[in-house]
């Protein structure tokens, strides 16, 4: 059977695919038991570099609480700040306005084309420089301005992206009607074009999530990753230990996010199909006579 996309595989495809899936699986399960080995022998899997993470909650109230703290404040901070300003530049990127367009362009080129990292050392350097900001809060306050400079000018694009995307009837009818540009772009455009955006729009979130790791290893902000440094030094240098239970929780929370995306991807979809309003026959039999003068008197 056939679809649009691709063929269906054959029965010498067939095979090679099994084939092939079974080499791979075989190539993976190898490598794992590599790895196991490797850090059996190095004594890495030893219960007493694991075990203050199972007993107690030395580690997680010391450590990884208040690290996980700090990565959500700067996570929320530049999500809540990034999203409506890449929107604002995005629409501005469209405008029909010279004295708009450009400068819109300009800002979003310039940020996106520096990296992150770059941005949150500049701004450590300008808190310190030029505002009142506490030595203690500097980090904090440069890491939220690199990830909300770069991502909005990321997330302009995006939704630049997913405007044009959408078909240009849309617009001529909705303008031959008589709407103006920000009636079509609010009522029409924008609704339709964040469902086309949304997985892009979430991708750009996990990033922001992650990125919050380069204020801890250069900025000496005190999120999750840095405190699985320090914390791997006092508990008897557990490396593998302390990174891996750090790793698992980014896992965990990107997860969380993208099966929130997902949910609300759905709902925003379910809700398109239902708006539509239902006619009962007689409805439909009125209409049909005044528009088409069938169903009446003669």
């Amino acid at each position: 059977m056939s679809s649009v996309l691709y063929d269906a595989p054959g029965p010498r495809a067939k095979r090679r695919n099994v084939v092939l899936t079974v080499v791979f699986l075989v190539a993976l399960a190898a490598l794992l038991w590599w790895v196991f080995g490797t850090l059996n022998d190095k004594g890495q899997l030893e219960w007493a570099l694991w075990k203050p993470f199972f007993s107690g909650s030395e580690a997680w109230s010391t450590y990884i609480w208040p690290g996980l703290e700090n990565t959500l404040k700067a996570a929320a901070l530049a999500m809540i700040i990034a999203l409506p300003l890449g929107a604002v530049l995005g629409i501005a990127r469209l405008s029909d306005h010279v004295w708009v367009r450009v400068p819109a362009a300009v800002v979003v080129e310039f940020f996106r084309s520096i990296p992150v990292l770059v941005l949150m050392i500049f701004g450590l350097a300008l808190f310190a420089e030029y505002t009142n900001v506490s030595s203690d809060d500097r980090p904090l306050y440069a890491v939220v301005t690199g990830l909300v400079l770069y991502n909005a000018s990321v997330l302009a694009e995006i939704v630049r992206a997913g405007i044009l995307a959408l078909p240009k009837g849309q617009s001529e009818a909705a303008m031959a009607i008589g709407l103006r540009k920000g009636q079509l772009m609010r009522t029409i455009l924008l609704p339709q074009a964040v469902t086309t955006m949304l997985p892009a729009i979430v991708s750009q979130l996990v990033v922001i999530l992650k990125d919050t790791a380069l204020g801890g290893a250069v900025l000496t902000f005190p999120e999750l990753l840095a405190s699985a440094n320090t914390m791997s030094g006092y508990y008897g240098a557990n490396v593998i230990a302390s990174f891996t239970v750090v790793a698992v929780i980014y896992i965990a929370l990107n997860f969380l996010l993208t099966t929130f995306a997902s949910w609300l991807e759905r709902r925003l979809r379910r809700a398109k199909k239902s708006t539509g309003a239902v006619l009962k026959a007689d409805d439909a039999g009125v209409a049909g006579s005044n528009a088409t003068g069938a169903g009446g008197n003669a």
